[in-house]
């Protein structure tokens, strides 16, 4: 049976935890309970965990600690044995599922509430993210929990037993690459299973693993792990761990030849944590050429506030010029990206010959208006869009990039009025050396706090058409409007804040608003409306600033600007220019930043693998096109 557990918000947990870090172990004893005031429930089905379960669970795991020294001594030895048996009770014991388990705030309140002497003696003097789970890789019981989820194996006499193989620092270097690897545990136990036989004498058995994880990113665009047998996967997988050693002694040994060179591991992300969407540290590219990440050109159209562009330069790729018609627009993003060519123009008037530096880029992209189909009645702002779109097209033969990515064509992709335009511009990129790739993508299964689904269409010639997939859910659930409101909503005074995050309990709707054509600032239709009443929000208006001492408990509160802005996971550092209908209806236009850096890492990936070894692809070739794969070729166009 699962449990739901209760969660200790933000609010309550900063300051509990503050309070904390001044108490000794046996104050903190003291202090244990199975219970908080402030405790809340999400509001879904479930049975809520008994008082008694909680009390056992305790008791087990002090007694865990009490064999590894618990109160008065530790030690990393110990630490470690300690770790490993955790894991496997808290998995075990808690009777969690993973949506459940991948709350930040339940995991603050087993921290804070039920253990949070053990919590303090493991990790003394923490740092927030041990305790109040704001990176769930580093939660002192979060990210046990997580370890065991993926090496579990209910087959095996000992179902937790492959924890011993690795430890938690390479464990990390496999968590860390979540999206395209950690995030299945089929994967994950056999990477253990092989990596336990490799002889790595004289081997830093760390650089290996590195070296290793490199070498299979490769292979995860194109390579459906999850559907291939277990003695296949273990095959493959051992014959590139081999690779990797052999490559590696004889690097070491001064032998002739160069290791195999890896190329840009583009489908390694950060790993975005809900309170991530919508915070930045600044330029996202310096901090990736601190780290070495190579780097691609694009060139944008309707490039609107830059959202797009913000995500794609995190997934490695920094515009030569960025396009829009919009003067604020344009002003947005020369607000926060002074040193970008921002170029305030008609795409349909844009000539890339006389600008040489935009030829040949490594990416064009752009989000596009919404056409109608066909055979629709025809409006002017229609007739407009059809003209974006054969100029994006044309920009193609131009141009000639290595990649095309235009997006805001959902309709296009899935309605079957529009099978001849898609025909058609199938056909156009076709005559060009491009084969389409179409798709409609969710932001919500991006860690994006909206139901918010965008069409794709990526273009790619030769080698790099075959070395691209669509980026996949990060299958963690997205943060719900309540989560990432909830400080801004209390953020004046108002005293039903937590109430009301309480009530805004799942993602948002679709923000709608961003066509220039609309009226004033609303939150949009009144399908719309009524979808954001449900969350305790009047989509009637915007309001200036977020409600006030004073405001109505039970009343709705209307979203800021500001506050639409981080539904859509944009930072709260990137400024907006204009008034606040103009502000919106940027906001209203953006593709979110942590979906635009998926799909532009999908596509770094695959121009570093086309680029760096083409002769890898035909390698894999029997994966690729092997029974075990049958449909990898939906969303694939037939052209």
């Amino acid at each position: 049976m699962s449990f739901l557990y209760p969660r200790l918000l933000a609010e309550q947990a900063a300051p509990l935890f503050e309070e904390y870090r001044r108490l000794t172990i046996a104050e903190l004893t003291g202090a244990a309970a199975f219970s908080h005031e402030s405790a809340v429930y999400v509001a879904t089905g479930g049975d809520r965990v008994p008082a008694d379960r909680l009390r056992e669970l305790r008791a087990g795991v002090v007694d865990l600690a009490k064999n590894a020294g618990f109160p008065d001594e530790s030690d990393r030895a110990r630490n470690a044995e300690f770790d490993l048996r955790l894991a496997a009770l808290l998995h075990a014991e808690t009777g969690m599922v993973p949506a459940e388990a991948a709350s930040r705030d339940v995991w603050a309140f087993l921290a804070l509430v039920v253990l949070p002497d053990v919590a303090f003696w493991r990790y003394p003097q923490p740092p927030k993210d041990r305790v109040l789970g704001t990176d769930l890789t580093r939660h002192v019981f979060g990210r046990l929990w997580w370890r065991a989820q993926l090496v579990r194996s209910s087959d095996d006499p000992e179902p937790y037993g492959a924890l011993k193989i690795l430890g938690e620092a390479a464990f990390d270097q496999i968590y860390a690459r979540r999206a395209a690897l950690g995030g299945s545990p089929h994967l994950v136990r056999a990477i253990l299973r092989v990596w336990k036989d490799l002889d790595l004498a004289k081997l830093n058995e760390r650089e290996a693993l590195r070296d290793f994880l490199k070498r299979l990113l490769r292979l995860a665009p194109f390579v459906l792990f999850d559907g291939i047998e277990e003695w296949a996967l273990d095959a493959e997988l051992r014959a590139v761990a081999e690779e990797s050693v052999t490559a590696l002694k004889q690097a070491g040994s001064g032998e002739d030849g160069e290791p195999e060179p890896l190329p840009h591991t583009a489908s390694e992300p950060a790993v975005l944590q809900p309170s991530a969407c919508a915070s930045s540290t600044g330029d996202d590219a310096s901090e990736a050429r601190r780290e070495g990440m190579r780097r691609f050109t694009s060139l944008e159209i309707c490039a609107g506030a830059g959202a797009q562009a913000l995500g794609l330069e995190r997934a490695g790729f920094d515009p030569v010029m960025l396009i829009d018609r919009n003067p604020k627009a344009c002003a947005t993003i020369r607000l926060n990206r002074p040193g970008w060519d921002v170029r305030c123009l008609d795409i349909v008037d844009f000539d890339p010959l006389k600008h040489p530096g935009a030829l040949h880029v490594d990416l064009l992209t752009g989000g596009l208006p919404r056409i109608k189909s066909a055979g629709a009645v025809r409006r002017t702002d229609d007739t407009e869009a059809r003209q974006v779109l054969t100029a994006a097209l044309r920009l193609v033969t131009l141009v000639r990039p290595k990649a095309l990515l235009l997006e805001n064509l959902a309709d296009i992709v899935d309605v079957r009025d529009f099978a001849t335009d898609r025909a058609w511009i199938e056909s156009e990129l076709a005559r060009a050396g491009y084969r389409s790739h179409w798709a409609v993508l969710d932001a919500v299964d991006f860690g994006v706090p909206q139901n918010r689904r965008s069409g794709f269409l990526v273009a790619l010639p030769g080698a790099y058409d075959l070395a691209f997939s669509w980026p996949q859910p990060t299958g963690d659930p997205a943060p719900t409007v309540g989560e990432v409101l909830r400080d801004s909503m209390a953020a004046n005074g108002w005293d039903g804040a937590e109430a009301w995050s309480a009530r805004a309990d799942r993602p948002a709707p679709a923000l709608v608003g961003g066509s220039e054509n609309r009226g004033g600032a609303d939150l949009g239709p009144t399908g719309s409306k009524r979808a954001w009443a449900a969350l305790g929000v009047d989509g009637n208006s915007l309001a200036d600033e977020p409600p006030s001492v004073g405001f109505p408990v039970a009343a709705h509160p209307k979203l800021t600007v500001r506050q639409a802005a981080t539904i859509q996971a944009i930072p709260d550092d990137w400024s907006l220019a204009g008034g606040k209908t103009s502000e919106y209806r940027q906001v209203g236009h953006a593709l979110p930043p942590p979906l635009a850096e998926a799909v532009g890492r999908a596509l770094a990936h695959a121009l570093g693998v086309g680029e760096a070894d083409p002769d890898r692809l035909a390698h894999v070739g029997h994966l690729v096109r092997g029974p075990h794969l049958a449909g990898y070729d939906r969303g694939r166009s037939s052209s």
